[in-house]
């Protein structure tokens, strides 16, 4: 495999304005997401940015960044223009897609999400899971909860479904983390295909990808990433850089 790890980010989130640019601990965030994804060591690393003042943030650190359509629906929009600019010739055949809100995202579990297109010929895509973080996890439709076929003690299987919708039973529950590796061609198909029926009811990209008959494996993580989504998340962020 010979991978690259892009990241989306632009300006204009809806919770969070300018949210690539908020300051944590005396970095932006995306710097301190790039710098994570670089830790990894598991190829190159760019930032597939909607708007230039990400793109001088990066550069400022010493990092690359592609500026991309600000109008681009999706993430994976924009790491595909971005890869059309980076590698035109298709010489990485694996894209990993970090988003650009997980300042401490381990880069461990950047590795682990690799390596289960590495290890499974017949994945097309890998995802990342950790544990539930509490029983309320079950019910909140702002948790994403992923669906595995793996057996007990196993640190990585077949995903079967995704949902927000509350899970039952004694099994453990895992929290889907938006952590995505994608075989090129995978990646292609699915930005090529329209939203699917299970994507626009549950509001889930990956389930278009399960709708087309990709195959998705995820890691296990030992614990969800802190992901910055609204300005309560961001002081957690905050608080967690001054104690670290």
């Amino acid at each position: 495999m010979n991978p690259i790890v892009l990241i989306p980010a632009r300006m204009a989130a809806t919770r969070l304005p300018n949210k690539p640019l908020a300051d944590i601990g005396g970095l932006p965030m995306i710097v301190r997401v790039l710098r994570q994804a670089q830790a990894a060591n598991i190829g190159p690393v760019a930032v597939a940015a909607g708007d230039p003042e990400i793109v001088a943030a990066v550069q400022a650190a010493g990092g690359h960044a592609v500026l991309t359509d600000p109008d681009l629906p999706s993430g994976s929009d924009r790491i595909l223009a971005a890869l059309a600019v980076l590698d035109p010739t298709g010489a990485h055949d694996v894209v990993i897609n970090l988003q650009g809100d997980m300042p401490f995202v381990d880069p461990a579990v950047l590795s682990a999400c690799a390596g289960q297109l590495a290890a499974h010929a017949d994945a097309d895509i890998a995802t990342v899971v950790a544990p539930e973080a509490s029983a309320a996890d079950r019910a909140n439709p702002d948790v994403v909860k992923a669906v595995l076929a793996m057996d007990a003690g196993d640190q990585s299987g077949r995903a079967l479904y995704f949902t927000r919708s509350t899970l039952y039973g004694d099994a453990p529950v895992w929290r889907h983390i938006g952590i995505y590796g994608y075989r090129r061609a995978a990646l292609e198909a699915f930005n090529a295909a329209a939203p699917s029926p299970l994507e626009l009811r549950e509001k889930l990209e990956q389930l278009r990808a399960m709708e087309l008959g990709l195959t998705i494996r995820a890691a296990v993580a030992q614990e969800a990433p802190i992901s910055v989504d609204n300005p309560s998340d961001l002081q957690a962020a905050r608080d967690h850089a001054e104690k670290n």
